[in-house]
Formats: C-alpha cells, structure tokens, sequence
C-alpha cells in the first residue's frame, strides 16, 4: 500500500477511533495497489549477463562514407571534416586522436 509521508501522521488515538466501515472498505479495495503487467513482455527488456545472443541476427543499414566525410588513419572511425584535425603523407587524423 502506498504511504503519504507527507500527510500529517495520526496520533494513538485517532488511529483507534477510525470506523468499522472504513477499515472494511480499505480491506476490500486491496486490488486497487495491484499492477496487471505481462511478466514475459516485461522481461524480454532484461539482458542477463554472460547470456548467449550467438543465434541473434540484427539488421543494420550501413552507408558508405559520404563525401564530406573522412577515415581517421589512428582509429579507423568515420568523421565529418569539420573533425579533421590534419593531414599528413596523405593520412587524415581526426581531432580526438589528435589531443
């Protein structure tokens, strides 16, 4: 059940006085706390550690490197120019690998 702590708290005896119906009718309304939630939908998002993706197949759209782009000769990832920090002997070098 959920817990308002910031209402203000009962004292000893106001807790003692409440009713009999209201004390019945919180007993019949337990169903309303329950989340109706799909346990298998729910863990399809959880990934264990160490488990097995060998059978796994993705799709992925690859592009070629387009002209305002460049491979950097130290880490191989493709950039846009405006991270080329220099060329040198024909070797583009990107601006991280260059810090």
């Amino acid at each position: 059940m959920a817990t308002d702590y910031d209402a203000p708290r009962k004292s000893e005896e106001e807790l003692s006085e409440d009713s009999i119906q209201e004390l019945q009718a919180r007993r019949s309304d337990k169903s309303s706390g329950v989340v109706d939630e799909d346990e298998t939908e729910a863990a399809e998002g959880f990934e264990l550690p160490g488990a097995d993706l060998s059978g796994e197949e993705l799709s992925v759209r690859v592009l070629p490197r387009q002209a305002d782009e460049f491979t950097c000769a130290s880490c191989f990832l493709v950039h846009h120019r405006s991270q080329l920090a220099y060329e040198k002997n024909g070797q583009q070098i990107c601006s991280e690998c260059a810090a």
